[in-house]
């Protein structure tokens, strides 16, 4: 549930937002080092929330009633809010991890998704780390265009243009198009780890609101090699795709600031992901 706040931070808070941010970076970090075949998603999440706590955070997933984990783990037809449990990580599988931490009342929430290698089934891996790059690029191509936005809108039509333009197989009429999940959209973030505004990641006819220093947001594409629709699972969290079609999920949790941008969840900033947009992030003075 979004709360309500001020979408706008003053430049004081959005100094106390870096620190959560860089936490959430550290427990993905320590995730995507260990997936591997045989880890479980248990184990994953127990790295997480170490990562976390030894910087003095605490994990904000564990602060949304009823939910007892760091991060989410979703697989392969599983799109978001997957539950770490018993499930043992396989080669080919395509592996999203959502993870966010609080650090003295800021949030941070990132997210990324991996192919685990699988030399027996290179066609499925090649399709599925197509997805997956496809998803992080849109995911960038939004950042880069929240650099440059009047609009929050912007970034909607930012994400959905760079999924049209790279389709799943095939070319022209012939063209199969990645799914972007409607259902699920980005948020504000900042006291709470949802707040608004929220982020589209298509195109809408609500241009949004202003961009301008202070607005925090995050902004996370979710997209499927087939349909968009979704159920949830009886553990009442896990998004499932309907067809069984592979998802992917990436997200990073972005300030803007008078002298430009930040990714607060990149450790670099976001500079490596921007650089080919030509955008240079500059840090939160």
């Amino acid at each position: 549930m979004r709360k309500r706040h001020g979408i706008y931070k003053s430049p004081a808070e959005l100094r106390l937002m870096t620190r959560p941010g860089s936490l959430t970076a550290a427990s993905l970090a320590a995730v995507r080092a260990a997936i591997a075949p045989g880890v479980t998603t248990l184990q994953l999440d127990s790295l997480a929330e170490k990562a976390i706590r030894e910087g003095g955070g605490v994990p904000n997933f564990m602060k949304e009633p009823g939910y007892r984990h760091t991060i989410c783990a979703s697989v392969n037809q599983d799109v978001v809010h997957g539950i770490p449990g018993s499930r043992v990580i396989e080669a080919g599988d395509i592996v999203s991890i959502d993870s966010g931490a609080e650090f003295d009342g800021w949030n941070g929430d990132a997210a990324f998704s991996v192919v685990v290698p699988d030399p027996s089934r290179p066609g499925v891996v090649a399709e599925r780390q197509k997805l997956a790059d496809v998803t992080e690029q849109s995911l960038w191509h939004g950042i880069a265009a929240l650099s440059r936005a009047s609009y929050l809108g912007e970034v909607g039509s930012a994400i959905e243009d760079y999924i049209e333009t790279h389709p799943s197989t095939g070319s022209g009429q012939g063209a199969v198009r990645y799914g972007i999940l409607e259902d699920y959209v980005g948020h504000g973030i900042g006291r709470s780890m949802h707040e608004e505004p929220p982020v589209f990641n298509y195109r809408v006819r609500d241009r949004g609101p202003a961009v301008r220093p202070g607005l925090v947001v995050a902004i996370e594409p979710m997209v499927t090699f087939g349909g968009i629709d979704t159920f949830t699972g009886e553990d009442g969290w896990t998004v499932t795709t309907s067809d069984g079609s592979a998802a992917a999920h990436w997200e990073h949790s972005i300030a803007v600031h008078a002298d430009g941008i930040w990714v607060l969840t990149a450790e670099d900033g976001g500079a490596a992901g921007l650089a080919p947009l030509g955008v240079t992030p500059v840090p939160i003075p």
